[in-house]
C-alpha cells in the first residue's frame, strides 16, 4: 500500500466557503471520473473546520487529502495516465500550488489502535 497525502492551501483571494465547495464537488468528482482516478483505491478530502477560521486570514493550510494505492507501480501509473494533466490543471483553479505539500508513504507503524488504560 502506498498512500499520497497532501497538505492543500486554496489560491489567494478565493474565500475558505468557495474553496471547500470546489474541492469537495468540482475536483474531487473529476478525480474519480479519470482513468487516473480508477488506479486510486480510496480517495479522502479532510477539509479545515470553518470554526477554525478567523476574521483574517491566517495563511494556514485549508486541509488535507489522501489517495490511496497498492503499490508504488499503481501510483506511478496513475501520474502516467494522459487524462493526470486534467486533474493537475484543475488543481490551479483552487490551491495555490506554491505551498502544496506532499508526501508518499507506506502502510503505517501501528503504535496505537484504542484507548490506553
Amino acid at each position: 500500500m502506498v498512500k499520497l497525502t497532501c497538505l492543500v492551501r486554496r489560491k489567494a483571494g478565493m474565500d475558505p466557503e468557495e474553496f471547500h465547495r470546489y474541492w469537495r464537488d468540482e475536483h474531487g468528482p473529476l478525480v474519480l471520473s479519470t482513468v487516473h482516478g480508477g488506479h486510486v483505491l480510496r480517495y479522502e478530502q479532510h477539509h479545515r473546520p470553518r470554526a477554525d477560521y478567523g476574521p483574517v486570514d491566517d495563511g494556514g493550510y485549508d486541509g488535507v487529502t489522501e489517495q490511496w494505492f497498492a503499490s508504488m507501480e499503481d501510483y506511478r501509473a496513475a501520474v502516467a495516465e494522459p487524462d493526470f494533466r486534467v486533474v493537475w490543471a484543475d488543481l490551479g483553479k483552487f490551491l495555490d500550488l506554491d505551498r502544496l505539500a506532499f508526501v508518499l508513504t507506506e502502510e503505517p507503524v501501528l503504535l496505537l489502535d484504542g484507548p490506553r488504560h
